[in-house]
């Protein structure tokens, strides 16, 4: 989840819009992906359990 605006990447879905592919595990994005929603960093996001 993002720390800055709440946004939930979803490993299922990926972030297909911005070059992440269905079904890519969060270890898998790299680091210079951001967020789709506010632009922040792999870093600012924070794994929780849903």
């Amino acid at each position: 989840m993002c720390l800055i605006c709440g946004w939930i990447y979803d490993e299922a879905a990926g972030d297909p819009d911005h070059g992440i592919p269905p079904g890519t595990t969060w270890a898998q994005v790299p680091m210079n992906w951001t967020c789709p929603e506010c632009g922040a960093r792999k870093e600012d996001f924070e794994m929780v359990q849903i």
